[in-house]
């Protein structure tokens, strides 16, 4: 599992006339000369390259090189100069790790089980308006623990979209974009039912998943049930790795293919199969869980050897269904759910009476843009682009 790294040491640069040498890593002219930062080479406001990579010579070389305390500038044979700061050729040198901390905004993430119900992330809504502290403590919570409520909020569809819209557009579908619905069967999916729900991620038939998820129960009369379930996939994640390592490689590996076709003229499945398990290729760090039986069409292997991953995801199942991966709650009026849908599954218990409920979802891009700035700065994310 991700931890924050540890401050970047110092690596120590060289320079002289032919090189510029991190460590023990020679850094390439071509390089150097293609991310040199100045407003000739990187527009200024839109952080966008304006100089054409492929017009620099391929034997670029540098003609003269001096250093100060905080920087290494260099006048290239092609005439031009450029001025590197010390800190970004220690971040180019650095490893796919460290490099990955702003791009993917990792922080400390803390797996959890049952125990949560204990102390549960929460944040308390404003009424003054500040939308931007709440926005960041709210997105700085769900980051760590893949959840976070808030708490004390109008018990309206206005101010939970408002909430939803202070991080980020609210995605449309074709269930629509903000959702305020009953069990009525108005879109055919078994959210629109009454019956209980395994824990899932949704939209797990798009080729890009929702990134967050929210529901905001505004009434629930003549009837009870309908406790909410949430279950930490990374945590479940660990434990399935540490028991069975070949059942976690299978479902790391094997592409599963999904779909929605309950409404009429929807017939939507992924450009291709995904595992249930994704991580990034360059630093092994877990990026997705994407788990519904529901929505789950063909698995990506012969005919012949699918029972390995039969045997590998019913491992999955029953730790997901462990009680002490489990946390129950009810939703109550005033008391906004919003979570991760790439690391949190949901479900609830069987309902009966008038339900009613709101919501949406939000790109994963977007609310972790709107996260890293909050949490690193705008100025701490502009400076890693180029090594990022």
């Amino acid at each position: 599992m991700p931890k924050r790294a540890p401050s970047l040491p110092e690596i120590g640069l060289k320079t002289n006339v032919n090189k510029v040498t991190a460590g023990t890593k020679e850094i390439p002219n071509i390089w150097l000369r293609d991310n040199c930062q100045c407003t000739a080479c990187v527009h200024d406001d839109t952080k966008q390259r304006l100089l054409d990579t492929f017009s620099i010579p391929k034997n670029i070389a540098i003609s003269n090189c001096s250093e100060t305390e905080e920087a290494i500038n260099i006048q290239w044979s092609d005439g031009h100069e450029s001025q590197y700061s010390k800190e970004f050729l220690e971040d180019a040198a650095n490893t796919f790790e460290e490099r990955a901390i702003v791009r993917q905004g990792i922080t400390n993430l803390e797996l959890w089980g049952s125990e949560i119900v204990e102390n549960p992330p929460r944040v308390r809504y404003s009424e003054t308006g500040d939308t931007q502290s709440l926005v960041t403590d709210l997105l700085t919570r769900i980051r760590k623990f893949g959840f976070c409520y808030v708490l004390d909020a109008p018990a309206t569809p206005e101010a939970t979209e408002q909430i939803l819209r202070s991080i980020a557009f609210i995605r449309e579908t074709h269930y629509g974009g903000f959702y305020d619905f009953t069990a009525d069967l108005a879109s055919k999916d078994t959210a629109y039912t009454n019956i209980a729900l395994e824990a899932h991620t949704d939209t797990t038939y798009f080729s890009d998943p929702a990134g967050l998820q929210a529901f905001h129960l505004l009434e629930h009369s003549g009837g009870e049930g309908g406790a909410s379930l949430l279950v930490d996939g990374f945590k479940v994640a660990a434990d399935l790795l540490a028991e069975d390592p070949e059942a976690y490689g299978i479902l790391a590996s094997t592409n599963v293919h999904s779909h929605a076709s309950g409404n009429e003229g929807i017939y939507i499945q992924p450009y291709r199969g995904f595992p249930v398990f994704q991580h990034d290729p360059a630093t092994g760090i877990p990026l997705q869980v994407r788990w519904n039986s529901s929505d789950r069409a063909g698995v990506e292997l012969p005919i012949d050897q699918v029972e390995g991953w039969y045997d590998a995801a019913r491992k999955w199942d029953a730790l997901l269904k462990q009680e002490e991966n489990e946390y129950w709650a009810k939703l109550e009026p005033g008391k906004i759910l919003v979570f991760d849908n790439w690391r949190v599954l949901h479900g609830r218990s069987a309902f009966t009476g008038k339900r009613r409920i709101c919501g949406g979802y939000i790109n994963r891009d977007d609310w972790i843009s709107r996260f890293k700035v909050g949490y690193f700065g705008k100025d701490r994310i502009l400076e890693r682009l180029a090594t990022g």
